[in-house]
């Protein structure tokens, strides 16, 4: 078959339903080949240093006409994420003890899924906020990245479904967030957790949530020990270098970003310097030691990179790091891009070490 045929076939399935199948061939093929491909099929943002696997695959989402993450249709957009991550999954990563609970706070039942890679040992646990612009994603979507972190990491990790905006407010989701947290404190010793060791982690909206979570509760017993965020979003007043670099032709774009501003706090009319959201902007004095991983093509880059620089300043232990050739969002591609994959086992072994570290 030629180049061209090649790159017609895996066009043709990968905007058809056979995405994770074909998606995985396409992360097999050489950079190079990758590069040709991207380019046959019309990507034409200059991001050297970007995987060329992802540029492949945003080009063949850019023949779909599929531009954003979040669209203002938020409902579709939640059953769309849904779908695609279901489709990605091959075979999850094997976890010896995965179930789903249902946690008893003071707004309602919370469900969460708890993952323990030796369920006989004690070890510490991670609260997980899933991302997804607080408006999209679940237990199911962020399903596999939770089992990575629990078997490279070695914790227990908690991941909880906490409600979503516009149906919430900020105040509410946050509020929920706090009492899972609690909860999990409460019953360490019926989670076998570890010298009580519990930290917090989340990825961009889950990152921010990990982040406002930890100033909230810095001088609560239950406060974590230690907190790790994949590329959070941070503030939502100002818009800093990386935004403009990456605004178009990644994984978040701008649109993305004014739909979740619209969505969440702008519904709320509130002041985007609250650190309620904007944790940027909030008191650092004794919150948790963090470990900060930024993506290298990613509007909200700069913010990790300030966040990681105010916490160092406040005194808070901190340890900064890149994922430089992935877009934002890339603990979801976990499944079909062994370049994803290997950085979150790296990062799940590296905060454990770290974790330690902090005794």
């Amino acid at each position: 078959m030629t180049f061209h045929g090649v790159t017609m076939s895996i066009t043709k399935t990968i905007m058809h339903k056979t995405q994770g199948p074909s998606a995985r061939l396409l992360d097999k093929m050489p950079a190079r080949l990758q590069e040709q491909l991207a380019r046959r099929l019309g990507y034409h943002y200059q991001f050297d240093g970007l995987n060329p696997f992802y540029k492949c695959l945003l080009a063949t989402q850019h023949l779909q006409n599929k531009h954003h993450f979040i669209e203002p249709n938020y409902e579709k957009s939640r059953k769309v994420f849904q779908a695609q991550m279901k489709s990605l999954v091959a075979q999850p990563t094997t976890i010896k003890a995965v179930k789903d609970i249902q946690l008893p706070l003071s707004q309602g039942i919370t469900h969460a899924r708890h993952y323990h890679p030796q369920p006989k040992k004690a070890l510490p646990l991670v609260v997980f906020y899933h991302g997804g612009g607080w408006v999209v994603g679940d237990l199911n979507t962020h399903d596999e990245a939770c089992r990575l972190l629990a078997k490279y990491g070695n914790v227990q990790v908690l991941s909880i479904d906490y409600p979503l905006a516009p149906e919430h407010s900020p105040a509410q989701i946050v509020h929920v967030c706090v009492e899972a947290l609690e909860w999990t404190y409460q019953h360490r010793k019926e989670l076998n957790i570890l010298n009580d060791r519990i930290a917090v982690a989340g990825d961009s909206a889950g990152g921010n949530l990990s982040a406002v979570v930890s100033q909230k509760t810095q001088y609560t017993i239950y406060a974590p020990s230690a907190q790790l965020l994949f590329y959070p979003a941070l503030d939502f007043n100002q818009r800093y270098p990386s935004f403009e670099k990456f605004k178009a032709g990644v994984v978040l774009t701008e649109q993305d970003i004014d739909t979740v501003s619209a969505l969440y706090p702008e519904k709320c009319q509130m002041d985007k310097k609250d650190p309620l959201i904007s944790p940027i902007y909030g008191e650092l004095k004794q919150v948790a030691p963090a470990f900060i991983i930024t993506s290298g093509f990613d509007v909200l880059h700069d913010e990790g990179l300030i966040y990681a620089d105010k916490l160092k300043a406040a005194g808070i232990v901190v340890h900064y790091t890149e994922a430089q050739d992935q877009p934002h969002g890339f603990i979801n591609f976990t499944t079909i891009h062994k370049g994803a994959k290997q950085h979150l086992i790296n990062t799940a072994k590296a905060f454990r070490k770290f974790w330690d570290q902090q005794k």
